[in-house]
């Protein structure tokens, strides 16, 4: 008999703007819905560039993965949904500062729009 699934809500997380959960865990395996750069804190977007957008995000994504006993060190696959690859360096940049063991696999797209016209969406699968 598989796991049931449990759903990972948290206030330290944007919530959800539709019929989705922040986060699913699965037996050893949490994944991270999509996550934007609202600061739940404050319900305001965090856009001045992509590098403040692209931390925010890490936080929100930080927040669920240690609500379900995870780290940044379980996180196995990412991915990455940006207006601009223009911008691309510059959140690699922070990203990389986040991951600093073994990078996750990863896939980067650029796509025409994003809920609430934001510039990055990134969600994730990780793994103890």
């Amino acid at each position: 008999m598989s796991a049931a699934k449990k759903p990972i809500q948290i206030p330290n997380a944007p919530a959800p703007v539709g019929p989705y959960s922040q986060a699913i865990l699965k037996g050893d395996t949490l994944y991270i819905s999509g996550q934007i750069p609202l600061n739940p804190g404050t319900g305001l977007l965090e856009l001045d560039n992509i590098e403040m957008a692209t931390t925010r995000v890490l936080q929100n994504i930080d927040a669920l993965l240690h609500e379900a006993g995870f780290n940044a060190d379980d996180v196995v696959m990412v991915s990455i949904f940006m207006k601009d690859l223009n911008e691309f360096q510059a959140m690699n940049q922070v990203y990389a500062a986040y991951f600093k063991g073994t990078a996750p696999a990863r896939q980067t797209v650029q796509v025409s729009r994003l809920p609430l016209d934001v510039t990055i969406e990134i969600s994730c699968i990780a793994q103890k």
